[in-house]
């Protein structure tokens, strides 16, 4: 009953810690915080798609490569959002600031990615159960989280980016860090 309790409260910690991200999200990205939610909650439910696909099982270390995982989908949003944040104070124009974003952010993202899930298939393939269980559910949840930074925030982006009352530059960054052209 201890290791049922455990991960109870493994499980409750990671959806406090993705609800607090999604807060974060929000307050610092604004719009893109909006789109950065709703590709986490895709990311979340590939996630468990995939773990009732392939028969995972979440124990400790399980929900702990899951968490992990978590990180790095927020991180290859953050980088993108960076991106598009620095191209608008450059005085480029929002979708092409978007595109640049995406284009500069890509080899950063891909390259975390690649060097994460080589350590996984190391841990893998020399660790023992337990070892296994957190390299595999790291590893599922890199690969869906390369897959919605790459091409859910982009798409979603582009769909809301056709949209004119949303294709304000201030939606992506405070109207006092926009240069004076976009006043």
């Amino acid at each position: 009953s201890l290791g049922a309790e455990n991960i109870r409260r493994s499980l409750i910690a990671a959806l406090s810690g993705l609800v607090l991200v999604a807060i974060l999200m929000l307050l610092i990205y604004r719009l893109p915080g909006l789109v950065a939610i709703i590709t986490l909650s895709l990311y979340a439910l590939f996630n468990l798609s995939v773990y009732s696909l392939v028969p995972v099982t979440l124990t400790l270390p399980g929900i702990a490569g899951f968490i992990l995982s978590i990180g790095m989908a927020v991180d290859a949003n953050v980088l993108i959002f960076e991106r598009v944040k620095d191209e608008l104070r450059r005085g480029n124009t929002l979708i092409r600031s978007i595109e640049t974003g995406f284009s500069e952010a890509f080899s950063s993202i891909v390259d975390g990615h690649l060097t994460t899930l080589i350590s996984c298939t190391a841990l893998f393939s020399l660790g023992t159960g337990l070892v296994k269980g957190f390299s595999a559910t790291l590893g599922i949840g890199v690969i869906l989280s390369l897959f919605t930074a790459l091409s859910c925030t982009r798409i979603l982006l582009r769909f809301l980016m056709g949209y004119q009352a949303l294709r304000r530059p201030t939606n992506f960054l405070p109207a006092k860090q926009l240069p004076s052209k976009f006043a």
